[in-house]
């Protein structure tokens, strides 16, 4: 009778690292401290609902403000975080600002990332 290993459990893509595969070198340190503030700017719920949001379609903050079910102060400032991270790009409309990603590389990021909470649920 066959023995199963330890991990045969675990989803086939767990074990997909292909030791053929040459290692990747080494970013310099202060990419890294970047793409770790970058990873901070997103590590807040709001902040994550605030980036699918504009992932749709570019937004004013009584938008998200509806959209969300958050206090308008609260958006506010969770837009002057991801803004002062470079996520969003805010453009003024006459008494309004409307808010959008700078790229769709961080809807990614965030999309991958609800997807894999998804996932194990």
């Amino acid at each position: 009778m066959p023995t199963a290993s330890p991990d045969a459990a675990l989803p086939e893509e767990v074990h997909s690292a292909d030791p053929r595969k040459p290692h990747t070198p080494a970013l310099p340190p202060p990419t890294l401290a970047e793409a770790g503030e970058l990873l901070r700017a997103l590590a807040a719920p709001v902040r994550i609902a605030i980036v699918l949001q504009l992932r749709d379609a570019q937004r004013c903050v009584h938008e998200l403000v509806d959209a969300l079910d958050v206090a308008q102060p609260l958006i506010s400032q969770h837009l002057r975080v991801l803004k002062a991270a470079g996520v969003v790009y805010g453009e003024r409309h006459g008494r309004e600002v409307v808010y959008r990603l700078v790229d769709d590389h961080l809807a990614h990021i965030v999309v991958d990332a609800v997807a894999h909470v998804q996932e194990g649920k």
